[in-house]
């Protein structure tokens, strides 16, 4: 039934029982924000919510369609009219119940599915007959739900979609495989509405922007009434005036267990599923209370176990649970009345989000207590606490679609009805993602999807799509089933099953570290010291072991890098303290040493330091722009030095800064240095000076496996990473070789230059850079801000031992000559 033809008086009385059903169910009341959420979908508008974790979002954009259903016929059941995507299956089983809650309680009688990647038969079945009203889904999910002939069926009834968590998938490939779905839902029903929700946004303009694409103007309705958080430090005894990254965060176990036996409830975060590995084994270690209490949460854990664990914390049997990212996001756990944050979080939105895990009902403070694991992160504390009054939170940045989400959504619509070109280029062009692109790059995926191209024109399983009478529809049912055991872009390295020799699933760990163990060998994981007993069929046997573990597992691409944001603070704390804040007072010592040996810069300046050493010189150069840029900065400054004076240059970064070695510097200046950092030629520098061939071709491996060049998965088993390798590898050359100009490899060098370098947010600091002053200090020894940075950069060329007894030493050395 149209909302138009619903009554005022009509859709009052809806509002007025789901307010009711609020104050009965938590004593809530309605927010203005959620009531203006309602009028605009009453209203037929699209667009954006706005609201810090646990303020009611959820209702907000479910409570147009509950009262146009309370309002007209609570017992009909029309078919699909809500559609819910959520970024991960966790939070689609905690919707579930969420949804489920105000429907059942005020008598609406729709069918509810929630539909993933682990869902079984029977979710599937219904959703193919049309048995649902709200469904809960991924975005891989609804790419597949389109690749089906009847797709314009079984959505023509649709009237709203809500994007959960739209933060977070902004910014990614899954965001722009995301978009393209959405414009094909708007092309089957064009008057659909489209709402986001998020609790973490800076910029939320463009967010809205490319959510809706060109759909509307689109609506933002934000919370008047931010959430209070407090932020605690659990400050160290000693601060080590020379720091260096991870060894003081163990030294505060016993704060960590006082603080969590004080909660009902707690969660412990950390930044990396290692990190979280060695933390529950510390843990678990001095645990006072029964071992049943202590758990740990993770990605790589099995989805069984993660589901009792949170179970347990919604049943308040668990009291404290380890966890990384795998829990920052909207799961209501209301039982949670404390959270731990161990590290620095690295960014002013994400320690918003973990904090809004305390306390999480509306109306109540949040509060997180952080735990440095070494002494500068005070200063990032503190930083975080101030940008966070500021409201300066971290914007994320839409990417820009490439030809290899492009190429698979065109797969899925060839299989969901066929496409006609045109038809298609004006679809893809209605999102944010897509916007600018030209009808000459739509026709060269087109022409991939068709032949493959020149260099692949010979063989059949390229030829992925086939035109008929203007029509493009699937090649084969081959390719339809290979396509759909791969939709979406999420392309993690390869990974092998952990398991019990009795049968039982652990999780998973990559191949990559699986290889390195031998038989009999002792590594910890999901909380336990497993002993590996062999490797089969893409599975690690395991039993559970007696004695220490020798070894953690570790992932590729799990470390944080500070964000721009934070790092601009942290610049800003540094060079003024201001009212001196705790974790600030606690530091004086490390700050009052460097600005003796060398000097902490102002705002507008760049500190720059140049100190000798037996085994060379060393440059180090501290924008506080973040790892990643750091390390695109440093190969430019590598590049450029060595221009100027030829010789073996070597560079390292870390959040703070750069770090350039040599045998011998030439002599450097402010006016050379200024050069040096020049933001001109910046592109132009990387791809003709710094081998980037290899990286292209690594890089190729991801874009080739989301474009179905290659295939990962298969019915009944996976490749392994040497097999995709390879593969992907031979592709590569052979292209370079035979069609250099292909899309897929233009657009592997730039995303090189993006992923690699960060080359949007590098050439912003070198323009930011031209407008600082260069401080340029000669120090004698390594000085506070330098240490950490030195460690980092020595820490690749020797075992975990060696480096943490060369680094101890050489701290206590420095330390113990500065008095």
């Amino acid at each position: 039934m149209p909302t138009a033809s619903i009554s005022s008086r009509r859709w009052r009385a809806a509002e007025r029982r789901i307010a009711d059903w609020l104050a009965v169910r938590n004593g809530g009341r309605v927010a203005p924000f959620q009531r203006a959420a309602w009028q605009a979908w009453r209203d037929g508008e699209s667009g954006l919510i706005h609201a810090p974790t646990g303020s009611g979002k959820t209702l907000a954009a479910l409570g147009g369609p509950l009262a146009q259903a309370l309002a007209h016929d609570p017992k009909e059941r029309p078919g699909l009219t809500l559609l819910w995507i959520t970024p991960l299956r966790a939070l689609a089983a905690n919707l579930l119940v969420q949804l489920q809650a105000p429907l059942a309680d005020l008598g609406v009688d729709w069918r509810v599915i929630r539909r993933t990647g682990d869902s079984g038969s029977r979710e599937r079945t219904r959703l193919r007959k049309g048995q649902v009203e709200l469904l809960i889904t991924t975005p891989e999910s609804l790419e597949l739900q389109l690749s089906y002939d009847d797709a314009s069926q079984r959505f023509a009834h649709l009237a709203t979609v809500v994007v959960d968590e739209w933060h977070e998938l902004l910014g990614s490939k899954r965001g722009v495989l995301l978009e393209l779905g959405l414009a094909r839902l708007r092309r089957i029903v064009p008057e659909l509405r489209t709402w986001g929700l998020s609790a973490t946004l800076g910029n939320l303009d463009e967010a809205m922007a490319t959510l809706l694409g060109h759909a509307s103007d689109g609506r933002l309705i934000a919370s008047r009434s931010p959430r209070r958080v407090i932020i605690d430090t659990a400050l160290p005894d000693r601060v080590e005036r020379f720091a260096w990254a991870g060894h003081l965060g163990l030294s505060q176990l016993r704060r960590v267990v006082d603080a969590a036996s004080a909660a009902r409830s707690v969660l412990v975060f950390t930044n990396t599923r290692s990190q979280a590995e060695l933390w529950h084994e510390a843990l678990a270690a001095v645990w006072p209370h029964p071992p049943e209490t202590l758990a740990i949460h993770h990605g790589s854990l099995d989805r069984a176990l993660r589901q009792t664990v949170e179970e347990q914390l919604r049943d308040g049997s668990v009291r404290c649970v380890v966890a990384t990212s795998s829990l920052d996001l909207g799961v209501d756990f209301a039982r949670v009345d404390a959270v731990i944050q161990i590290g620095s979080p690295r960014g002013i939105a994400r320690l918003l989000q973990r904090a809004g895990r305390s306390n999480h009902r509306p109306g109540e403070a949040s509060r997180i207590l952080c735990v440095p694991t070494h002494s500068l992160e005070l200063a990032e504390i503190a930083a975080a606490r101030r940008g966070l009054a500021a409201g300066s939170i971290e914007s994320r940045t839409p990417l820009r679609g490439g030809a290899d989400v492009l190429a698979q959504h065109l797969t899925t619509l060839a299989m969901g009805g066929g496409f006609t070109p045109e038809a298609a280029f004006d679809e893809v062009r209605s999102t944010h993602a897509y916007a600018t692109l030209t009808r000459d790059a739509f026709d060269a995926v087109l022409a991939f999807l068709v032949h493959g191209g020149p260099a692949l024109n010979a063989y059949p399983d390229y030829r992925k799509i086939v035109e008929v009478d203007g029509r493009y529809t699937i090649g084969t049912p081959r390719i339809a089933r290979l396509h759909r055991y791969n939709i979406g872009t999420i392309v993690a390295d390869g990974s092998i099953e952990v398991r019990y020799l009795k049968g039982g699933r652990i999780g998973r760990v990559e191949e990559t570290f699986a290889a390195r163990l031998t038989p009999g060998e002792k590594f910890l994981f999901a909380g336990r010291s497993l002993e590996l007993v062999r490797v089969r069929d893409m599975t690690a046997w395991v039993r559970l072991a007696n004695g220490r573990r020798s070894t953690v597992p570790r992932w590729m691409g799990g470390r944080l890098a500070l964000s721009n944001e934070l790092g601009q603070g942290l610049q800003k704390i540094l060079a003024d303290p201001g009212a001196m804040e705790p974790e600030m007072r606690r530091l004086e010592p490390l700050l009052a040493l460097q600005r003796e040996r060398s000097a902490l810069p102002s705002t507008g300046q760049l500190l720059i330091e140049r100190i000798a050493a037996r085994d060379g010189e060393h440059l180090f150069v501290f924008p506080f722009a973040g790892r990643l840029v750091h390390e695109g900065l440093g190969a430019l400054l590598a590049l450029r030095l060595g221009r100027i004076a030829p010789a073996t240059l070597a560079f390292g970064a870390n959040d703070y800064g750069v770090l350039v070695s040599a045998k011998r510097l030439p002599d450097l200046n402010a006016t050379l240095m200024k050069t040096l950092l020049s933001p001109d030629r910046v592109r132009e520098d990387l791809l003709d000076g710094i081998g980037i061939g290899e990286l292209a071709r690594r890089q190729f491996r991801e874009i080739a496996r989301i474009a179905g060049l290659v295939f990962a998965s298969h019915p009944g088993h996976d490749k392994t990473v040497r097999h995709l390798q390879a593969g992907t590898g031979l592709i590569h050359d052979v292209l370079v070789q035979h069609d250099p100009t292909h899309v897929l490899l233009q657009q592997a060098t730039e995303e090189v230059l993006e992923r690699t370098f960060d080359f949007a947010h590098l050439q912003a600091c070198l323009h930011e850079l031209a407008h600082r002053e260069p401080l340029m200090m000669r120090p004698a020894q390594l000085t506070p801000l330098a240490f950490p940075l030195w460690s980092e950069w020595i820490r690749g060329g020797l075992s975990t031992e060696d480096w943490e007894t060369r680094v101890q030493r050489l701290a206590a050395d420095l330390d113990r000559r500065a008095g």
